[in-house]
């Protein structure tokens, strides 16, 4: 069967399968398993598969059309212009992150410009997007990178290495700040931390409820657990005028509002992602 016919028989496949985006899919599978760039596809429509070829073909879409991410089946993701491995031990990095990155970054690129030597926690660090492009784009901050999961950590360090940034990140296993120590004097501390409410796990689109760490991802009766806790622990390790930087899920800024204006915070910045949702909250301590 040659590659074209595959694309053409696997795409109305996906589409009852309800599967997103379904001849992009199949294009990526294919590009996967034949290691190649996607677009390279273009250039071999007409190249037979032989059959061996064709059932691990099978397998990969019989996986994704069972609800598995495309990204844990590939084993990468995108985020910020960077390659993620990825696996069932993390989240997959969303592009709303980036907005959280982005935040950051707008913060605290003037300051290493200005040659201020930059210290930041990553809370939650899981697959280490935020670290990782953190590092990438302020190559002189000292960035620590915490998770409570020794398997996200691996996840990470390895992410760091491919990245070219493991000598710029420290990894540490805690449960949010409990075990940092010596660090009282952050600049920053930024967290996509869980926030979904454990009776809304349920709802969650399947491929997040049936693959994803239900860990990083729940948060708690009304979702605000994490928050309330970090929030009062982050005023520990930042100096003023040091910020925090959370992403919050949609719905969520009054009550994360009124969290950090309780522990001494003001609200510097909220950002909308481009479906209009308040996503990222950035406050900073009161001095």
């Amino acid at each position: 069967m040659r590659i074209l016919d595959v694309i053409n028989k696997t795409t109305p496949f996906f589409e009852k399968q309800g599967i997103e985006s379904p001849r992009l899919t199949i294009e990526l599978l294919l590009a996967h398993l034949l290691k190649k760039k996607r677009l390279e596809l273009y250039l071999e429509f007409e190249r037979e598969m032989d059959e061996p070829t064709l059932e691990k073909l099978r397998e990969l879409v019989r996986r994704r059309a069972a609800g598995e991410p495309l990204q844990y089946i590939t084993g990468e993701a995108e985020f910020f212009g960077l390659k993620f491995a990825v696996d069932k031990r993390v989240l997959i990095p969303r592009p709303e992150t980036e907005l959280l990155v982005e935040a950051v970054l707008k913060r605290l690129k003037p300051l290493e410009e200005q040659k201020q030597a930059l210290h930041i926690v990553d809370v939650g660090t899981g697959s280490g997007c935020i670290a990782v492009a953190l590092a990438k784009n302020l190559p002189t901050a000292e960035i620590v990178a915490v998770d409570v999961s020794n398997d996200a950590l691996e996840v990470a360090r390895g992410n760091a290495k491919i990245n070219g940034v493991e000598k710029n990140i420290r990894f540490l296993q805690s449960d949010l700040l409990q075990n940092l120590h010596g660090s009282q004097g952050s600049d920053a501390v930024v967290s996509n931390p869980p926030y979904i409410a454990t009776g809304e796990l349920a709802e969650l689109p399947k491929e997040v409820r049936d693959f994803e760490p239900v860990r990083a991802l729940s948060a708690g009766e009304d979702g605000f657990e994490v928050f309330q806790r970090l929030v009062m622990d982050a005023r520990r390790v930042l100096k003023p005028p040091g910020f925090l930087a959370l992403e919050i899920g949609a719905g969520q800024r009054l009550a994360v509002e009124n969290l950090v204006v309780k522990a001494g915070y003001e609200v510097d910045q909220v950002v909308k992602d481009l479906q209009g949702h308040e996503r990222v909250v950035v406050a900073r301590l009161k001095v």
